[in-house]
């Protein structure tokens, strides 16, 4: 098909942003700055071919190959292993373009990923002015929360709802997700409800995130974004810590990777 033949049933300049993270791989194509898709796959052990089964199924889908696409940006962990991006930019970058895109009042983002969190501010431009970032341990994150969600034998996607029934929050002490893991099978041994253990979970998850957010100054409005946005409970454990609603997209999951196909069609 023909550049000509896109241009005249709608397509214009077509970029593509990827985000290869630690747990699933995401891709965004954009067409003259309007979200047309997006795609979210598993990561499993081998980032780079992640990064090619996520660009390759989104485009199947909408009928496009990879001579189509003017520019791809990666960002993400495995942001290094895609070939065939034309560069790659941090993921603190890549959220806050996306987050300023979607809602250009957003001052502040919480970001949580699979293997680590941050808390980015950002000016009315988008630009970032101050962040903070865990990536030295898996404690906050969404690979945390997996562990947990292991050892309570409930499945990841119910641990939102779960806590929502907690009448008694559970005390959740340390941050090291090994330690953490033992405290919850000793609360489990004690009779604690999952919905108060999950609730727990949540609130120790929400004071890591207020610790980093006290580092930078976080301000309102804040959105949250990664994977873990998708998850209630988190959400509200942290709107409770920061006496704020905290904005979260349909397409929380995919805001690096929207913000990489940004800075694509901007490059």
């Amino acid at each position: 098909m023909s550049e000509r033949l896109f241009y005249k049933k709608g397509w214009y300049m077509i970029t593509l942003g990827m985000d290869i993270g630690s747990i699933t791989a995401k891709a965004v194509v954009l067409n003259g700055g309007i979200i047309v898709g997006s795609k979210v796959i598993f990561t499993g052990f081998n980032a780079a071919k992640a990064g090619e089964k996520v660009v390759q199924e989104l485009l199947a889908e909408l009928g496009l190959t990879l001579e189509h696409i003017e520019r791809i940006v990666a960002t993400g962990y495995g942001r290094k292993s895609v070939g065939f991006a034309h560069s790659t930019v941090t993921e603190i970058t890549c959220h806050a373009k996306g987050a300023h895109f979607l809602d250009n009042s957003v001052r502040s983002i919480i970001d949580i990923g699979g293997q680590d969190s941050k808390v980015i501010v950002i000016d009315e431009t988008g630009k970032v002015k101050d962040f903070a970032m865990n990536d030295k341990c898996a404690a906050g994150t969404g690979r945390f929360l997996e562990v947990m969600a292991r050892a309570l034998e409930v499945d990841l996607d119910e641990f939102g709802e779960l806590s929502l029934k907690a009448d008694n929050p559970s005390k959740i002490s340390s941050l090291c997700t090994v330690f953490a893991e033992s405290e919850v099978i000793s609360l489990i041994a004690k009779g604690e409800s999952r919905d108060n253990i999950i609730a727990g979970i949540h609130q120790s998850i929400a004071s890591r995130v207020m610790a980093m957010a006290s580092r930078v100054g976080i301000a309102s409005p804040v959105m949250m974004t990664g994977g873990v946005a998708k998850n209630i409970g988190v959400v509200n454990a942290i709107e409770k810590l920061l006496n704020s609603p905290v904005k979260v997209s349909k397409d929380a999951q995919v805001i690096g990777a929207l913000g990489a196909a940004i800075l694509a069609a901007e490059n």
